[in-house]
């Protein structure tokens, strides 16, 4: 068995919330979502006009089961805003909702108030 620590899947994770503001884990690109949950995940961002880059879990298992250990949260989508999990489609529905998601993308200069 692979050291989770070491694993490809792990390390690209890693890397990509470290090297994008907003990162969407999700099932199906942007343009295409493959569920109903990522494609609320990809209206809301539209809508509040955030950059942001969607990556495909179905593309590979490893990455699909990377991403739900790396944040131990069970569900696809998971947002990340800055390096940091925020969750997954109910909370970003949430956030969205009660205007704290424009917020928090607000204070983080990715989006303008």
């Amino acid at each position: 068995m692979t050291d989770a620590a070491s694993s490809p899947a792990l390390d690209f994770i890693t890397k990509t919330v470290a090297d994008n503001a907003v990162v969407l884990f999700m099932k199906g690109v942007p343009d295409q979502p493959r569920c109903g949950f990522s494609a609320v995940s990809v209206q809301i961002l539209d809508h509040l006009g955030v950059e942001f880059i969607g990556v495909d879990v179905l593309q590979d298992d490893e990455l699909r089961q990377g991403v739900k250990a790396f944040t131990d949260w069970p569900t696809i989508p998971q947002l990340y805003v800055k390096g940091e999990f925020i969750g997954g489609s109910d909370i970003v529905r949430e956030m969205f909702q009660s205007g704290e998601l424009k917020t928090l993308l607000t204070e983080q200069g990715l989006i303008a108030a």
